[in-house]
């Protein structure tokens, strides 16, 4: 009979296309590996996996094979989770993804009040780029992820739990610093700097100040906003940073000054996605309860 841990195997095997880092991701040696992937084929009769010395594929067949245990896998998952329903809220291990430009801001001011209201809570926090996270949750790789929208999430259900504006992040010295709301056509959006394609954040800046990509700095684009504020700080020109960055990026430099973008928003609302049958619906619920209480009172 095909076990769970063969399921496990497989699944690790199909991630990484590789046998030695899908052993070391499962905690087992890579013969103990191998051997239950070349059971799994036995039991079968077919090949899931074509492998040599230098590269691993899934045949065809083995897409539609590892797709079913997929499932399987997902299934077992949602049993103990559901077993877990009748204790305390959040007492069952959860998966959370987090997108670079919200878990350094979001995080360091919910964490502390969801192990204060929860204190046997197993938050598991993984940072990846949105379109990774949201096929992450799809696969059941995740239980939910914190993104940033609007962002395609098809198949998935989103809970809101938070709007935000963007302000606009610009030197001392510059004559526009000290007007409390700002137009993006009063802004020079030739040196806007942004972060590099891939990233939503830019997307969203791009759609709250009304202007193509090509329209904006082209000369630097960062992977962080903490780089693009200390290159506004370097007089290279301006930026946009979410309202919820404020604090960490803005408030306690004396270079910087931060002016709201005055355009119809809110510029982006953060949101839970999960699956539609995901059975942890009600702890989703706790953390959407607990993070509105604190963030109302710290943003």
């Amino acid at each position: 009979m095909i076990s769970l841990k063969q399921i496990n195997y497989a699944l690790a095997v199909e991630k990484y296309l590789h046998f030695k880092k899908a052993a070391d991701h499962c905690a087992v040696s890579q013969s103990a590996l191998s051997t239950a992937i070349n059971e799994l084929e036995k039991q079968l009769g077919v090949t899931v996996f074509e492998r040599d010395n230098k590269k691993v594929l899934v045949t065809e067949l083995g897409k539609g094979i590892l797709q079913q245990a997929r499932k399987i896998k997902l299934g077992v998952d949602e049993l103990y989770v559901m077993s877990q329903m009748h204790k305390q809220p959040l007492s069952a291990p959860i998966s959370i993804g987090v997108i670079p430009t919200i878990a350094p801001f979001l995080l360091p001011k919910v964490l502390p009040g969801v192990r204060q209201e929860y204190p046997q809570s197993q938050l598991k926090i993984v940072e990846e780029k949105s379109h990774v996270l949201v096929d992450m949750v799809r696969r059941g790789e995740l239980d939910t992820a914190i993104l940033a929208l609007p962002f395609p999430h098809e198949g998935l259900i989103a809970f809101e739990f938070w709007q935000e504006d963007f302000y606009w992040v610009t030197h001392e010295q510059d004559e526009l610093a000290r007007l409390k709301e700002i137009r993006s056509e009063e802004m020079d959006l030739s040196h806007l700097l942004l972060l590099k394609d891939g990233h939503c954040l830019k997307d969203h800046a791009l759609a709250a100040c009304h202007m193509p990509s090509s329209q904006s700095d082209s000369s630097f684009s960062g992977t962080s906003l903490t780089t693009l504020v200390q290159m506004v700080a370097g007089k290279l020109g301006s930026t946009l940073v979410p309202e919820m960055a404020l604090d960490s990026l803005v408030k306690n430099s004396a270079e910087l000054r931060a002016v709201h973008l005055d355009e119809p928003g809110p510029h982006r609302r953060l949101a839970f996605l999960i699956r539609p049958n995901y059975v942890g619906t009600q702890n989703i619920e706790c953390l959407i309860r607990n993070f509105r209480q604190q963030l109302a009172g710290k943003v």
